[in-house]
């Protein structure tokens, strides 16, 4: 017997490369059933409309990246490298969320609770691993920082007002975007760092 969980997965899953593949906006439950091999009633049993489907396919994509970055943090060595891990595989990420990253940019506008609910979810949960591994480094006596949750959203905000020019645009050009990162890693560091 299949489970019910599952299903849903397979579900998000194909709607996840669907929306990928043709946007919110373009992409029908016809197609997500097709997609699945099965019938548009069927997929009405798991989910109640495409919408709940993308927030749910973009909420799956949140959490991917969540784990992503709590993984690569956790197997880091010390606060500066940490923070590096944090910035890397971010900036790297973002570039594999296609659903996720247009439903901040726009796409899904006509949901506007729904994106400002991301929003303010993904802004606290970034701002208090920032700032875990800020107060560390401030414990270690590697950061010189009089106030960690205030610096957490200025790291926070400069990598959001980067998504666009780095991710975005210069999608094909790995080296592009690990050059900048090192170089505004550097920038970050030295102005961090206790001299």
């Amino acid at each position: 017997m299949v489970n019910k969980d599952e299903i849903r997965e397979s579900v998000l899953n194909v709607a996840q490369e669907i929306f990928t593949r043709f946007g919110f906006h373009k992409t029908t439950m016809d197609d997500i059933a097709r997609g699945m091999g099965k019938g548009k009633s069927s997929i009405y049993y798991y989910f109640s409309s495409k919408e709940d489907i993308f927030r749910a396919v973009v909420e799956k994509e949140l959490s991917d990246l969540r784990n992503k970055i709590i993984s690569s943090v956790s197997d880091a060595k010390g606060p500066k490298e940490k923070l590096k891990a944090y910035v890397i595989e971010r900036m790297q990420g973002l570039r594999n969320l296609v659903n996720l990253f247009n439903v901040l940019r726009t796409e899904f506008i006509t949901q506007r609770d729904f994106t400002d609910q991301i929003r303010m979810k993904t802004d606290e949960e970034e701002i208090n691993i920032i700032r875990g591994i800020l107060d560390e480094g401030v414990l270690d006596g590697i950061f010189h920082l009089e106030d960690t949750f205030l610096t957490a959203i200025a790291i926070v905000t400069a990598l959001k007002g980067m998504e666009v020019p780095l991710v975005v645009s210069q999608v094909n050009k790995e080296n592009h975007l690990e050059m900048t990162l090192d170089r505004l890693l550097d920038v970050l560091f030295y102005g961090i760092l206790k001299r």
